[in-house]
């Protein structure tokens, strides 16, 4: 299907003058619209085609232009997961493809995974605090090399964390997914091996989408099967991990926790997490790096002009 003749709007959180590679207005019949979640929505919803979603916003946000979307055909996230958004996809019409930001933060995700592994295995939390006290707390510190790290969630960002990963020496690294498949790299084990991988692993990467099936993925007896002395890492989202499970296990000493995302979140002043013992916080900055803004606007580009051309978008993971 081709563009109508009758201009479409598109609504960018980004201005489209910031954008390089975008289709021309005047050829395409792309009418850019700036709205980057404020309080004044730019135009009549009804006459947007293309709805890129700003970023970081919270649900709220996202969804609250949707219902009024009549001509909507594509719904653009700028972050991998999309579960911000699909509160609101049951007042679209049939049809609209849902995209995700695949090849935005895979780079910074990875970059942040690995900084968390590294600084929770070698104490860094711990050296901080004793620079803030004048305190040199030298002593032996587990290493990342030898070790074994499974990574649940095995997509795009999965496959980057292995990738940084190479150089570290680790014993083995074990991938896990919804389904199995071969990669380049080794098998791909299912979910419904899970079981059977914890207690081999050191180190367990959570690195899967937030859905229906994944919520809480991280529960107790998940937990439990995970060896003494093991860390977990959570760059998914919250709700992945049931926190209260995790707080029994952590505040036992059993096993420790590096998380870029909580459940809930922001994180609440007062929240036992914050200091449970073991744990480190970052605050959801995954994709939070200057390696954003060029790779999203690329994709913003690159989808467009397969708009503009009739053609269907990339990265759909779902379609109403």
């Amino acid at each position: 299907m081709t563009i109508d003749e009758t201009t479409t709007d598109v609504w960018l959180p980004i201005p489209a003058d910031e954008i390089e590679g975008l289709p021309d207005p005047g050829a395409s019949g792309l009418n850019y619209r700036f709205w980057d979640g404020g309080p004044d929505l730019p135009a009549d919803p009804a006459r947007c085609g293309f709805y890129v979603v700003p970023y970081m916003k919270g649900t709220e946000v996202a969804v609250r232009p949707l219902a009024a979307m009549a001509s909507v055909r594509v719904v653009q996230t700028l972050s991998a997961g999309t579960d911000h958004v699909t509160p609101g996809l049951g007042a679209l019409r049939p049809g609209v493809d849902l995209c995700n930001a695949k090849g935005v933060h895979e780079a910074s995700t990875a970059e942040l995974t690995l900084a968390l592994i590294l600084a929770s295995l070698r104490g860094i939390p711990g050296f901080v605090r004793g620079q803030d006290k004048e305190e040199w707390r030298a002593g032996f510190y587990p290493a990342l090399a030898d070790r074994s790290v499974l990574i649940v969630g095995y997509g795009s960002i999965g496959a980057a964390i292995e990738d940084r990963l190479a150089p570290f020496e680790c014993a083995r690294v074990v991938r896990v997914a919804r389904s199995a498949r071969t990669t380049e790299r080794g098998p791909v084990h299912p979910l419904s091996e899970l079981p059977a991988l914890l207690p081999q692993a050191d180190v367990v990467v959570l690195s899967t989408p937030l859905t229906p099936e994944t919520r809480h993925l991280a529960d107790a007896g998940f937990l439990a099967r995970m060896k003494d002395d093991a860390l977990l890492v959570n760059v998914a989202r919250g709700p992945v991990v049931d926190t209260a499970a995790l707080l029994k296990e952590v505040e036992s000493g059993r096993i420790t926790a590096a998380l870029d995302v909580t459940d809930p979140e922001p994180l609440p002043p007062g929240h036992p997490l914050w200091h449970a013992p073991g744990v480190l916080v970052s605050p959801h900055v995954g994709g939070s790096t200057s390696a954003f803004m060029p790779r999203a606007k690329r994709l913003i580009a690159a989808q467009l002009t397969r708009f503009a051309a009739g053609e269907r978008p990339a990265n759909v993971v779902l379609t109403t």
